[in-house]
């Protein structure tokens, strides 16, 4: 047996012994230090699935804000698509040029959350004290991250536009 299982066994004998020194009068309290451990790491734990939820949310939506950032970049150069269809591009041709301008507004905003990052992060190790970890992993999870939302959220623009017919965007 571990003496780490002993603990709690050890801390009830403690607790009998006491309460039989003091009269079956509960006027102290023995703490384990390896239960606060336990609590904390379910505060960690609840923690980190509260941060998980709030980047989440974000992260959808943001790539609401794309998708409707792009809906209205396909409305708005419609002649445009019309015009490069007619000499000739492709359907793939027109996804790509709108998957690429949705991954590239999305990297942008992912660089700016990075460097906004680094900076608190930093900042909350100056005021207060904590000690924060900004790792290469992180920041490469973050570019990932936001390419794909780009990505995700920026084929139905792209679809749209590629679908749309040359002769109707050209009378547009």
């Amino acid at each position: 047996m571990e003496e780490t299982e002993m603990l709690s066994a050890s801390a009830d004998v403690i607790k009998r012994m006491l309460l039989r020194r003091h009269s079956d009068i509960y006027d102290f309290e023995v703490t384990v230090p390896e239960l606060l451990l336990k609590q904390q790491q379910k505060t960690n734990d609840i923690f980190n699935i509260v941060l998980g939820a709030i980047a989440s949310i974000s992260l959808i939506v943001g790539g609401i804000g794309i998708m409707n950032i792009m809906l209205a970049s396909v409305w708005e150069r419609i002649r445009e698509i019309g015009t490069r269809q007619a000499i000739g591009a492709s359907r793939k041709d027109i996804i790509v040029q709108f998957l690429s301008e949705s991954t590239l507004i999305s990297v942008t905003g992912g660089m700016i959350g990075v460097i906004l990052g680094v900076v608190l992060a930093h900042a909350i190790h100056v005021m207060a004290d904590i000690e924060t970890i900004v790792t290469l992993f992180s920041v490469v999870v973050a570019f990932g991250v936001s390419a794909t939302v780009g990505i995700v959220f920026g084929y139905l623009p792209a679809k749209r536009a590629a679908e749309q017919d040359p002769v109707e965007s050209l009378r547009q």
